[in-house]
């Protein structure tokens, strides 16, 4: 479907390099689509099984950031027409499922404070880091959500104002920036923090280095609470 239909139409490139932050992604991986089992366990179970044919998988993906707030406007009220000049008209018919997912967890144990509007097809919860999270989904695929209008303008608005101040912390972030000169005393340096009260979380750490910057893995340092960590 290209930009003609489907989520990809929200794809508007001045309005995506104009972003606070992007990043594209393109993920391949071998999937057995035929396999042969070669043995049985005395249970009735199978062990491994030998793959005859495989098929590979292809997945891209596009994360944008708007920060409206920081912009100036000094709102955190969004919607898809603010942030992309363009709305969603309709679904891309080869799309087996195309939805919208948007965050409306209750950020403290008051009255929910915001309203999303037009209502979703329905709502999904789940788990992500610890924290329980609820979602209200839009389906592309459902026939009611185009009927009563040919556009869809997702939008999430705030009941009352609220203080700057008040923005969640995220369980996991990070920092970069670069410093010194050159290749002698030219670094780079990340903190990433972890809020959560007594989580811990892995961490894969990709960096990318700037092309005036030159990398001595032998000066690689890793310190936790104050403590260095030698790294393997």
């Amino acid at each position: 479907c290209s930009l003609q239909a489907g989520l990809a139409v929200l794809l508007k490139a001045e309005r995506l390099f104009h972003s606070s932050y992007h990043s594209q992604a393109v993920h391949i991986r071998p999937v057995c689509r035929g396999s042969h089992w070669f043995a049985q366990l005395p249970c009735g179970g199978f062990t491994d099984a030998s793959c005859l044919a495989v098929s590979w998988e292809l997945r891209q993906t596009l994360t944008v950031v708007f920060d409206f707030f920081a912009s100036g406007q000094g709102k955190k009220d969004w919607s898809l027409f603010k942030m992309f000049s363009r709305t969603l008209t309709d679904t891309c018919p080869l799309a087996s499922q195309s939805k919208v997912y948007v965050d409306i967890s209750p950020k403290n144990k008051e009255k929910e404070l915001l309203e999303v509007s037009p209502p979703p097809t329905s709502v999904h919860e789940a788990i992500v880091q610890g924290d329980k999270k609820t979602y209200a989904v839009y389906d592309l695929l459902s026939p009611s959500l185009f009927n009563t209008s040919r556009s869809l303008n997702v939008q999430l608005k705030w009941k009352r104002p609220q203080d700057s101040s008040e923005m969640p912390i995220p369980t996991l972030h990070a920092q970069r920036y670069v410093g010194g000169y050159g290749l002698q005393t030219g670094e780079i340096c990340t903190l990433i923090y972890n809020t959560h009260p007594y989580r811990a979380f892995p961490v894969i750490l990709l960096e990318t280095v700037p092309w005036y910057l030159r990398l001595y893995v032998h000066t690689l340092t890793i310190i936790t609470k104050g403590k260095e960590n030698k790294p393997s």
